[in-house]
């Protein structure tokens, strides 16, 4: 068995949650106020979008914590799983929270629509400074994965569909979300006081609404399947595969599991076939150097468990 520390870009990943919070605490707040002024349902669907995103963040740093913990007793394979789990109760609860009253104000607006509106500048000028500091946030993460992307060697799309980092992809997401929202309400608000009906302004907290709603099941759908025990891509299992066999003395890889213990940790479970005139001791120095080459080859995998076919 062998195991490593915690990949580096851990670190990175905190500090793009903070740099989000931040923004999404000031926007949020800002957001209710130009909604109770500018009476707009899309203003107030994208504040609740908002302090959603910062609720989000808030389990997403729990999750980065908690699955840092070492191993124990109770949990002989760390904790580095829980990072999913807590990123699921994220999507879950907070993104769906904001989902659902967004489409809720919507419906209510489009019900009970009402001409009145004021301080249509300010709840404009609040969508222009927020829609600044999601791209700035959104910029910053980006960066962060095709970092991540291109130290593995992938495209930026490819990256983000097989990483097992949950904090990156639902800070992407939401943020990518967050931009699509701030324009939508734009356009609702515009609508309301060009033709004076409230009802483009309802529609807009409708789609609002149904944006968060269609991340919340992407990012549930995703963190679901690492909770359980997603296999390593393709490619990261065929490394190790190549690796192993070519050792000098392995016969044969009969069985290979490459699986995640959790973000950018590696669990790598493989039954070899080793040669038949190989004494105890020289099977117990291909093991160690077998561990040490696949170590040395990848800082993600943090165990190693090679067991003897036969």
């Amino acid at each position: 068995m062998a195991e490593t520390a915690p990949a580096p870009e851990a670190n990175e990943s905190v500090l793009t949650v903070m740099v989000a919070l931040a923004a999404n605490i000031g926007v949020a707040l800002a957001k209710l106020v130009a909604a109770v002024l500018s009476r707009s349902s899309a203003m107030l669907a994208e504040a609740f979008h908002s302090l959603a995103d910062s609720g989000n963040e808030i389990l997403l740093l729990v999750a980065q914590k908690r699955s840092q913990r070492p191993a124990d007793e109770d949990h002989p394979l760390g904790h580095g799983r829980e990072a999913y789990f807590w990123a699921l109760m994220a999507s879950l609860a907070v993104f769906f929270s904001g989902a659902l009253l967004s489409v809720r104000q919507g419906i209510a607006a489009l019900l009970h629509p009402s001409t009145k509106g004021t301080s249509f500048a300010v709840a404009y000028l609040v969508l222009a400074v927020s829609l600044v500091l999601e791209l700035v946030s959104l910029r910053r993460v980006y960066h962060q994965l095709r970092e991540e992307a291109a130290d593995l060697s992938r495209e930026f799309a490819e990256h983000f569909a097989l990483s097992s980092d949950p904090i990156g992809r639902a800070i992407f997401s939401e943020d990518a979300a967050a931009v699509i929202g701030n324009l939508v309400a734009a356009i609702g608000l515009g609508l309301h006081q060009l033709t004076g009906s409230a009802i483009p302004d309802g529609v807009a907290a409708i789609v609002i609404g149904l944006v968060l709603g269609y991340v919340a099941l992407q990012l549930v759908r995703r963190n679901g399947d690492f909770l359980i025990g997603r296999r390593a891509s393709a490619a990261i299992y065929q490394s190790v595969h190549t690796t192993i066999a070519s050792q000098p003395g392995v016969r044969a890889v009969t069985e290979l599991v490459v699986t995640f213990l959790g973000p950018r940790r590696l669990w790598v479970i493989a039954r070899i076939d080793v040669d038949e005139a190989l004494g105890g001791a020289d099977v117990k120095a291909l093991v160690r150097k077998t561990q040490e080459v696949l170590s040395a080859q990848s800082r993600f995998i943090a165990r190693i468990d090679l067991v003897l076919a036969g």
